[in-house]
């Protein structure tokens, strides 16, 4: 007992900034996660003041004291402050630290800073720069032996149950993401491979040709303000579906088109639209497959246009429905 509450007191003491923590912190409760339509100036959801604190101020909440710490339900955490998605449930694991733990991000969604202590380095949000906690290598927890140790504060939960999930290739997945991401409803729209027969390969190993995979966007969406259909429409208005393993000048089979499907729904639905399409002269050459293990793109991939300041170039909307 007296081994393990040492370890329990190292681990709190490492997620503490330097300076003696002010009378203001206060505990995190269900209420102060809870998620508000009301947005501030600059376009975020309005913040209390324990979350101000946190967020803005870069303060840190009481080991031990936020409602997420054991939470491990599955579904995505997103950011309190902006609502971007920064970790699924499968990374989360328990270190006793005091606050909730990760041994890895959706890939581009956090940012690493030094620390104004000189020592430990800080992760915040990518998209509004919101505190979260600090990132910790080499203790051993997991194999990727990465802790990110994150204000429960900072982030709000949101169970699987309240989300559904779509994967699309067609081309490269700059564009596809580009466009799917912007759709209301969509909480994550994530640049990745699948279908292949490499396990986490990189983007190296994919323009090889010889993997098998295909470059792909694994959309998270809330079926009440969007819907699989909706999403699957853009999908064929946003790329050529009669152009076999390419895209434009992207060629080769990665660039293929192919939707894989999580249910009998989803194919039923690409399958009516494939008719539609069909019945309008179109030579589909799109494929439907049942949806293996989706590996996430390196980070570099994420969001590329947006933070390129661009636009796809070979990913043009035009409408061929109804």
């Amino acid at each position: 007992m007296r081994i393990f509450f040492s370890l329990a007191l190292i681990f709190s003491l490492a997620c503490q900034p330097a300076a003696v923590e002010k009378a203001a912190e206060k505990k995190s409760t269900a209420k102060t996660q809870k998620v508000t339509k009301e947005k501030d100036k600059m376009g975020y959801n309005k913040l209390t003041k324990e979350e101000e604190y946190v967020i803005v101020h870069k303060g840190t909440e009481r080991a031990f004291t936020g409602n997420l710490t054991d939470n491990y339900a599955r579904g995505i955490y997103v950011c309190r402050r902006c609502d971007t998605p920064l970790y699924r449930s499968d990374s989360k694991f328990k270190s006793n630290c005091g606050w909730p733990s990760f041994d890895d991000e959706i890939q581009g969604a956090v940012k690493r800073l030094p620390d104004a202590d000189g020592r430990r380095v800080e992760i915040l949000c990518n998209k509004c720069d919101g505190h979260l906690g600090h990132v910790f290598h080499g203790e051993g927890f997991t194999e990727k032996n990465t802790r990110h140790c994150v204000n429960s504060i900072s982030m709000t939960f949101i169970p699987e149950t309240k989300l559904e999930r779509a994967i699309f290739a067609s081309g490269c997945f700059w564009g596809t993401e580009y466009h799917l991401e912007k759709v209301d409803g969509v909480l994550s729209a994530t640049s990745g491979y699948i279908g292949g027969s490499v396990k986490n390969p990189t983007y190296k190993q994919i323009c090889s040709g010889t993997t098998g995979h295909a470059e792909a966007v694994e959309v998270f969406y809330d079926p009440a303000k969007t819907s699989y259909e909706a999403l699957a429409k853009l999908y064929f208005e946003t790329h050529d579906p009669s152009q076999l393993n390419r895209q434009g000048p992207d060629i080769g089979t990665q660039y293929r088109s192919e939707i894989f499907y999580l249910n009998d729904d989803q194919k039923k639905t690409a399958e009516k639209l494939i008719k539609i399409l069909e019945d309008k002269g179109v030579k589909v050459v799109t494929k439907l497959t049942k949806a293996p293990k989706f590996w996430d793109a390196e980070a570099y991939h994420q969001n590329y246009y947006d933070l390129k300041g661009k636009k796809p170039y070979c990913h043009i909307y035009q409408k061929k429905f109804d």
